[in-house]
């Protein structure tokens, strides 16, 4: 079963929008939620978070260009991503926060690949 899915990865100029969506199984609307990233060479990143209360944070390199929002009768968070730089290419991933553990491992979804070009 996939617990994560996320979509609304693509290749995309500098200075153009993406919106990334992570479709959950479940219930995960009491849970922290959060997108993490990973370049390539790179360790994982988390770049955004929401609350429950729909509170949240960011990394301080995304502040003001991503916004992270839920939508719980979809079961789906959202990543929206403005002003893209070629410094946020990345697979994009998102998960709770702590990271989901099913059977004593991290669990990930596929990601979603972003590709910005200058």
């Amino acid at each position: 079963q996939e617990h994560l899915v996320e979509s609304g990865g693509g290749l995309v100029q500098a200075g153009e929008s993406l919106r990334l969506s992570c479709a959950t199984s479940g219930s995960f609307s009491i849970d922290t939620m959060a997108w993490y990233r990973q370049a390539p060479g790179m360790q994982r990143e988390r770049v955004a978070l929401i609350s429950s209360d729909d509170s949240t944070k960011y990394a301080d390199s995304v502040k003001g260009r991503f916004t992270i929002f839920r939508d719980n009768a979809k079961n789906t968070v959202y990543l929206i991503i403005n002003i893209l730089k070629p410094e946020d290419t990345a697979v994009y991933y998102c998960n709770t926060f702590p990271i989901l553990r099913i059977n004593g491992y991290n669990y990930w979804g596929q990601g979603t690949q972003v590709t910005v070009s200058s």
